[in-house]
């Protein structure tokens, strides 16, 4: 894109539907947008099933190049946006089912994916996904809750659980799965133990302003180091005076600058995919939660286009 603009440019809200107005089809796509709009595993507020076209929508503002990692994100991953995974609003199992079947189309054709959720309950069926093509995999999650918590009202999947039920599944390594940003007052000491217990790597808020990401960037490459990692990103993670569209809130978070910061810093993993979840467009009135999330996702791709170039290498 470059000015003067030609008539064949859409102004900013001449949208298609798909983020950045990327096609669904293109020759060797690397990377692929990928809405999964289930929401009804959220303990409190819903409405996250809304989150992927606002997103999208969002995302109509943002430009082709990353200045930071001086890369075209999308051009040089041939990005496509598959619309939509067909969820069951009512149905976990069996939208967890069409969610993996999704995902791991893509991971089986080395296509990158990134989710736009969806409560977090969805990342379950991405890991599912990702341990059929890769193995147990690592993971980094950004996020102000743990979402160990076994049940709740006795439902063992909810949108608290995925990160314990993936650890029963096997489908993570458990030394490899950094929980950064955690934060909030709890039930009981167990809520956070809980995670330590399962053998995961966790970063409380106050733990990380301590010590510093350039300290847990340096521990996360020395312990994950080539291994495949998935990267989950819950928009609670960010303070909600920056974040207020989100389903539970916690106060004491980290400004979008601080978190793009460390985003952008998390480059020379091996990205097999990501997701960003928790966005409710309802409680977002001046769509900031949304621009931020379709940024985060800009990133994502980003750090995705490294990668990509780096194995050309």
């Amino acid at each position: 894109m470059k000015y003067p603009l030609s008539p064949e440019v859409k102004p900013e809200f001449c949208t298609t539907g798909s983020f950045v107005r990327l096609p669904e089809h293109r020759e060797n796509a690397k990377l692929a947008i990928i809405g999964m709009p289930f929401d009804t595993a959220a303990s409190f507020r819903v409405g996250a099933r809304f989150a992927p076209q606002a997103i999208r929508q969002a995302s109509m503002t943002l430009f082709p190049y990353h200045p930071i990692h001086k890369v075209y994100p999308f051009d040089e991953t041939n990005a496509i946006d598959i619309g939509d995974v067909s969820v069951i609003p009512h149905n976990i199992h069996k939208s967890y089912e069409l969610m993996e079947e999704a995902v791991k189309g893509l991971m089986e054709k080395d296509i990158i994916p990134i989710g736009l959720g969806g409560d977090h309950s969805i990342t379950l069926a991405s890991l599912r996904a990702a341990a059929k093509v890769h193995g147990p995999v690592a993971m980094i999650h950004f996020d102000s809750h743990t979402d160990t918590w076994d049940t709740y009202y006795e439902e063992k999947y909810w949108h608290g659980s995925p990160f314990i039920r993936a650890h029963e599944e096997g489908l993570v390594d458990p030394s490899k799965v950094f929980q950064i940003g955690i934060r909030g007052t709890l039930n009981h000491p167990g809520d956070v133990q809980e995670s330590y217990e399962l053998g995961y790597n966790v970063i409380t808020t106050h733990e990380l302003e301590q010590i510093g990401f350039e300290s847990v960037l340096t521990k996360m490459r020395n312990v994950i180091g080539d291994t495949p990692v998935f990267l989950t990103f819950d928009i609670d993670f960010v303070d909600p005076s920056c974040a207020p569209g989100t389903g539970t809130l916690e106060v004491g978070g980290f400004s979008s600058r601080e978190t793009l910061q460390m985003i952008r810093s998390l480059t020379g993993f091996n990205y097999i995919g990501f997701d960003v979840v928790e966005v409710l467009p309802q409680y977002d009135q001046t769509q900031i939660t949304s621009l931020l999330a379709a940024t985060i996702v800009h990133d994502f791709a980003s750090l995705a286009a490294l990668k990509i170039k780096e194995n050309k290498q």
